[in-house]
């Protein structure tokens, strides 16, 4: 038996992600005054923290681009298929894992806008959380032939 993750929410979550990664530079930007931080860095330091900054949107730009051009090989039961959507889904995994145990002790400023979105991304992180595991696991069944 055939198990599969409908093709409409695999686009969903590369869409999504996508927008993550557009949206990541608004977020530092306006919400999180990171630049401001950043400056007080050795310059050094703020190179390596703009960088990782970039992987984050790289990576999530790169997942979306995956998740939308190769559905089908995404859930095709193949060690590619399984390598790759166990690594999305480790890594959203570990977002929403670290959004649940270290961002509630910082404050988010108080508009509306930025409350309403922090509900809006924590929800994205946790549907790519879900569908990816989703994937992961039809992918492990089709492997062993479960």
């Amino acid at each position: 038996m055939k198990y599969n993750v409908p093709n409409w929410l695999i686009i969903i979550g590369g869409l999504g992600q996508i927008f993550t990664a557009l949206i990541y530079p608004y977020i530092r930007h306006k919400v999180f005054d990171w630049y401001t931080d950043v400056k007080q860095l050795k310059p050094l330091n703020q190179e390596i923290a703009k960088t990782y900054g970039r992987y984050i949107q790289g990576l999530n730009f790169s997942f979306g681009l995956i998740a939308i051009l190769l559905t089908q090989e995404l859930q095709n039961g193949s060690n590619l298929a399984i390598a790759i959507t166990g690594l999305i889904a480790a890594y959203w995994i570990g977002k929403v894992a670290t959004q649940v145990a270290y961002y509630p002790m910082y404050e988010i400023p108080k508009k509306a806008l930025f409350r309403i979105g922090g509900y809006f991304m924590n929800g994205l992180f946790t549907l790519f959380a879900v569908v990816f595991t989703w994937l992961l696991i039809v992918n492990c069944m089709q492997f062993f032939n479960l």
